[in-house]
């Protein structure tokens, strides 16, 4: 894992590894974290070379032609062709219409990642401050496959869809509320790219109808007894709905976390 923004360039190959320069990266974070939309000029510039630079080592190894990127098998019920599409757009709506751990949409979001990073493909999170690197393990993240850009600052839509250009599977957060011109210029990208884009959009939502909407609801944590004990794991229930396959609805129960960390399937 490492901190940076990630690019994409056209025409380029789709299997190369993290950069070899961990400072580059760090640095190129640190640019990220500083572009705003009164500083276009200078730390923009910046901005935009570091991903340029991160672009040419961070294509993943999965084939464009494939349509489907793998999802965990608890989660495969959700989806109508039980992966997630290419091209796609996702929205993870939490309990509450809240955006945090209370309301399951981040963990679900990040449990979306661990299936295809394990498979090769390099996954991004966008707007997502203090990601616990052993939770994330524990989900089934290769972390060694998923780049973090936590600050992307007031012009997070340009980085956002810089970032698309370089990944198989963005997680973004909008640290602002997405205007309906952004939201679409986003969704047209991720069509262009073939890429997944997940969305957490929290109580601001997402202005755009999303190929896909999971909504997560009947939060209920387990392993506290009479005054005493220590949480255990949590229970969700998520139902999906969307556009054309997704139409119906289809739920599932699930652990997330479970007693390991991982996530199972509760329908049981």
């Amino acid at each position: 894992m490492f901190v940076s923004p990630v690019n994409r360039t056209p025409g380029q190959g789709r299997d190369d590894g993290p950069p070899a320069d961990s400072t580059q990266a760090e640095r190129g974070a640190e640019d990220a974290g500083r572009g705003g939309a009164g500083d276009r000029g200078g730390s923009g510039g910046r901005v935009a070379e570091s991903l340029a630079l991160l672009a040419e080592r961070t294509r993943p190894v999965s084939s464009s032609q494939t349509r489907l990127l793998p999802v965990l098998p608890p989660l495969a019920g959700l989806f109508p062709d039980g992966g997630l599409r290419r091209g796609s757009t996702v929205v993870v709506d939490g309990a509450g219409g809240g955006t945090g751990e209370g309301g399951g949409d981040v963990s679900l979001a990040l449990a979306l990642l661990a299936a295809a990073s394990s498979a090769g493909s390099w996954c991004a999170l966008v707007g997502l401050v203090g990601l616990g690197a052993v939770a994330a393990h524990d989900l089934g993240i290769d972390l060694a496959r998923l780049a973090l850009v936590p600050h992307p600052g007031a012009a997070w839509a340009e980085v956002t869809a810089t970032v698309i250009d370089g990944v198989d599977l963005v997680v973004l957060l909008p640290p602002f509320p997405p205007r309906p011109a952004m939201a679409r210029r986003l969704v047209a990208r991720v069509r262009e790219r073939r890429s997944v884009l997940v969305v957490v959009p929290g109580r601001s939502g997402w202005p755009d109808g999303p190929d896909l909407r999971l909504e997560v609801g009947d939060l209920c944590w387990d392993g506290v007894g009479a005054g005493e004990g220590y949480l255990e794991r949590r229970r969700m229930t998520v139902t999906a709905t969307g556009r054309r396959s997704a139409a119906r609805p289809r739920r599932r129960q699930l652990w997330l976390p479970s007693t390991t960390g991982a996530v199972i399937g509760a329908d049981s």
